[in-house]
């Protein structure tokens, strides 16, 4: 059955990534929305790693805002000194990262499975999550990794939403992951503009 919270969170879904692709600082504002809407979604879907982190998603979200719109002076944008450009992380942080999601993830799917047995798929679910946040945090910083983070968040996604049983979901995950790789190419230019 769709439900109207799901169109609703796939159509902000959609517009966020769509303008952070895009290197649109407007994806914050559109973020806001988006982060409430999918604490409703993920309340009615007994979804309870994605429902209680929202908080969580909600003040990365300010971050990002303030440090795309507030760069340091060897952080501006070579074709926006009020925009912060797009960076890289080392691979020694990149490995940080990808340790943390692990540890992180299999912490919180124990403990979510001890204290909301009614998730079905608690380990999925946390995985899904703590890589969003991962991603979050990245874009936040405007690193280029965040989209290799995102890819790996949508493609978690379209399984978790499949088997719960979402109808939009999935699709709007399958038009994120083609988002993310157009995404991923885009600021790969931006990143050698210096942009």
């Amino acid at each position: 059955m769709i439900s109207w919270i799901d169109i609703v969170c796939s159509a902000l879904g959609l517009a966020t990534v769509f303008l952070a692709g895009r290197n649109s600082k407007y994806n914050f504002w559109v973020g806001y929305l988006y982060t409430a809407a999918l604490f409703v979604m993920f309340y009615g879907k007994c979804l309870y790693a994605s429902l209680l982190l929202q908080p969580v998603s909600l003040a990365i979200n300010i971050l990002g805002h303030y440090r795309w719109t507030h760069p340091k002076e060897d952080e501006r944008s070579a074709a926006d000194s009020g925009a912060l450009k797009v960076s890289m992380l080392s691979w020694t942080e990149r490995g940080l990262a990808v340790l943390a999601v692990l540890v992180v993830a299999a912490l919180w799917g124990w403990l979510l499975d001890r204290l909301f047995p009614a998730d079905p798929h608690p380990y999925l679910d946390s995985c899904v999550t703590v890589l969003i946040l991962m991603a979050q945090l990245l874009s936040a910083l405007k690193k280029w990794d965040c989209w290799v983070a995102w890819l790996f968040v949508n493609i978690a996604q379209i399984i978790l939403h499949i088997s719960i049983g979402n109808i939009f979901m999935p699709i709007v995950c399958g038009l994120y992951l083609l988002n993310g790789l157009w995404s991923l190419s885009t600021w790969v230019r931006l990143y050698k503009n210096n942009s």
